[in-house]
């Protein structure tokens, strides 16, 4: 199986929680291969200025666990579409969102996340609370 882990998803493993706990299980199966988008990576860089955490640990283990794709004018035009779809019942819904769903589509396998965003759309291995 093919999953795209989201930066909700990498952050829940690099601390340990209940939730990553999820995460984890996903990547030590060998069977399953793991996706990181770019954009995915500077949601993380984020998250590690605003808590002071070593971002440069969590991208080692990133790279070792996942294919980080790139984001190609494609993607962003498809997303933009799954945006203004998906907007039509969910309101606040990203473009970054919409970019793993566009994604999600193209190589039709199964996103790792705990955005409530994503709670309730199809292929979703949903870890939030």
């Amino acid at each position: 199986m093919i999953y795209i882990v989201d930066a909700y998803a990498w952050v829940e493993y690099s601390i340990g929680s209940e939730s990553g706990l999820i995460l984890k299980k996903l990547l030590n199966n060998k069977n399953n291969k793991f996706v990181t988008m770019e954009c995915t990576i500077s949601e993380l860089k984020t998250y590690c200025l605003r808590t002071n955490k070593d971002f440069s640990r969590m991208y080692i283990v990133l790279k070792r666990n996942s294919i980080i794709l790139p984001v190609l004018t494609n993607n962003w035009l498809e997303a933009a579409e799954v945006r203004h779809e998906i907007r039509k019942k969910i309101k606040d819904f990203g473009l970054i969102d919409s970019i793993l769903v566009a994604k999600q589509n193209e190589l039709k396998c199964w996103v790792v996340s705990g955005d409530t965003h994503f709670e309730n759309l199809k292929n979703i291995v949903y870890i939030g609370n």
